[in-house]
């Protein structure tokens, strides 16, 4: 077997594999959301083709290393001007500099076309949040059924009831939504749309309800895909009357309708979505 040919193969190989891995990566949902949806692809899960994506690109600079050393006589050729001499800044190279420093620069600057290949992929993962649903919390299917119900205002006991109803098996309130959904062959969010009837009451104002009443057990931060989400979904969830807060929030400048996003709200005030969070708190909370 020849050496070269095998390294040159590999790396085609190899780069073939690195692509497609980069294309679904590019467009896989946020992990909060891939994790709580069991987002899988060719049968494999976000965390599996990040560990893909990991392994074969070690595989991939190692055979272009070798490939290198290889080639390296045709390489420094490529680095010698006409007098035959060993230029390291030869017009090609200068070019590819160039260009690699457009590139890099332009990303963090968020320059076109840079940002707007960065603007896809992020349109392409709302779009997964919207289609899959946001967790309530970031990793909430790793939580036990007893602590998720804790946190979201649940009866354990009922809820738990409630998965035995519809023919889960679940043996008890210790096990893990994760573990719950992968052993009845759903995702933790239909384990969640099954169970959410068991909220407690008055754990969750309705929103028809006064400002003043959410006070109580308005939060101190904001869910995971808090900025996604549109005012009236923010204000149901949080069960606070939402034309007080459309009112509340035009007192401060920041000029706002239901249907918008939180994100596109903060963008048309010049506001990040955290100070939209605090705005909607400090009208509810009067600390």
């Amino acid at each position: 077997m020849n050496i070269r040919k095998i390294t040159s193969m590999t790396m085609l190989v190899s780069f073939i594999l690195l692509l497609v891995n980069s294309v679904i990566l590019y467009i896989v949902p946020e992990g909060r959301v891939a994790y709580w949806a069991d987002w899988h692809m060719g049968g494999l899960t976000k965390t599996q083709w990040g560990d893909q994506h990991v392994t074969v690109g070690v595989l991939f600079l190692v055979a272009s290393f070798l490939h290198m050393f290889f080639n390296w006589p045709v390489i420094t050729a490529y680095m010698k001007n006409k007098a035959r001499e060993m230029k390291v800044f030869t017009g090609s190279f200068n070019a590819a500099l160039v260009i690699t420093l457009l590139v890099a620069i332009g990303t963090y600057y968020e320059v076109p076309p840079m940002s707007t290949i960065i603007h896809i992929s992020g349109e392409i993962k709302d779009g997964g949040a919207k289609k899959y649903g946001e967790p309530p919390y970031g990793h909430a299917e790793l939580s036990s059924l007893k602590l998720f119900s804790k946190k979201e205002g649940l009866d354990a006991d009922k809820a738990l009831e409630l998965m035995k109803e519809a023919g889960l098996k679940a043996e008890s309130t210790k096990e893990t939504l994760k573990n719950i959904a992968a052993n009845n062959n759903l995702t933790p969010q239909q384990v969640y749309e099954i169970i959410k009837v068991a909220r407690i009451e008055g754990e969750a104002a309705s929103a028809g309800d006064s400002v003043a009443t959410a006070a109580v057990s308005f939060p101190d931060h904001p869910k995971p895909g808090f900025g996604k989400r549109s005012l009236e979904e923010v204000c149901v969830e949080l069960g606070i009357n939402m034309d007080l807060i459309v009112n509340g929030l035009k007192a401060m400048g920041i000029d706002c309708s239901g249907s918008q996003s939180i994100k596109d709200i903060g963008e048309a005030s010049g506001k990040e979505p955290m100070e939209i969070f605090e705005a909607i708190r400090s009208l509810v909370v009067k600390d």
